[in-house]
């Protein structure tokens, strides 16, 4: 890269830290990249740190040493992520996404990706010392969610599928009861999808009573992996806590009323918050 004036190389420096999320980046890496002296790096390392922290974006740690560098966290503030939420329940309460049988509409919200971004930095941020290997969630609507906290966390993504798929070579099947309907359901995952004794966050849309969720942390021990985190867009709050299959978990927002004959939603923070 050709040397660049110090405006420029910090909007540069800006955006390829951006873009690396959780990656160690040496001082010896940057002066080479910018043709710079370290001691110039360094400065303006300090400079994009103190942005960074100031305006809600995140945490740039450094570590001292020969093997030593700097690392962006992405990490958002929870007053600016409670504003964001609070407006996202206010999309959720609208009367017109209740469905027959009280279930709620979201798949709109789902393939709006500024939105899904937003959600992604919550639980990178909600999960970000957890040191996570994968993330895993369940086919269809939880992808995009997924996929969006895995940017933010620089890590691969595994999808359980409820069927399974020839092109995907041999897999891992099991049976788990639904812990909405009780009704048993089976869901798979390909052998090479994972490693064994991976550290996995899982990711899902929406829980009740939590059977998927719960049976993929059946399926995980298949794989002899460890469970790092759960991360839920919306629980639902007709299910009592001692009903629910899972109690270790961050949920961003949580549905407490459902009123079919007068369409009344009610949707609040969730316990991120």
């Amino acid at each position: 890269m050709k040397k660049l004036k110090r405006s420029a190389r910090l909007v540069e420096m800006t955006q390829y830290l951006l873009a690396r999320p959780h990656t160690l980046i040496s001082l010896t890496a940057f002066a080479e990249r910018y043709q710079s002296a370290k001691s110039s790096i360094s400065e303006d390392l300090a400079i994009i740190k103190e942005v960074f922290e100031d305006e809600g974006i995140g945490e740039l740690s450094t570590l001292a040493g020969a093997a030593g560098g700097v690392r962006f966290v992405p990490k958002v503030r929870k007053d600016l992520a409670l504003e964001k939420m609070v407006s996202i329940c206010r999309e959720l309460e609208q009367p017109d996404r209740l469905l027959p049988g009280g279930y709620l509409y979201m798949t709109d919200l789902l393939g709006q990706p500024a939105m899904m971004q937003e959600v992604g930095r919550m639980f990178a941020s909600a999960f970000a010392d957890r040191n996570i290997d994968v993330i895993m969630t369940v086919e269809t609507k939880g992808i995009p969610l997924a996929n969006a906290t895995a940017q933010y966390l620089n890590l691969p993504v595994v999808i359980v599928r409820r069927d399974h798929k020839v092109t995907e070579g041999s897999a891992v099947s099991i049976n788990y009861v639904s812990g909405s309907t009780k009704r048993i359901q089976t869901m798979s995952l390909a052998r090479r999808a994972l490693k064994e004794e991976s550290r996995v966050l899982i990711i899902d849309d929406f829980m009740k009573a939590g059977g998927t969720i719960q049976g993929m942390v059946d399926l995980l021990h298949e794989f002899r992996a460890v469970v790092a985190g759960v991360g839920v867009f919306v629980e639902s709050g007709e299910v009592e806590h001692e009903e629910r299959l899972l109690q270790d978990y961050v949920s961003l927002a949580r549905l407490t009323e459902v009123e079919l004959k007068t369409r009344h939603i009610a949707v609040q923070p969730g316990n991120f918050f």
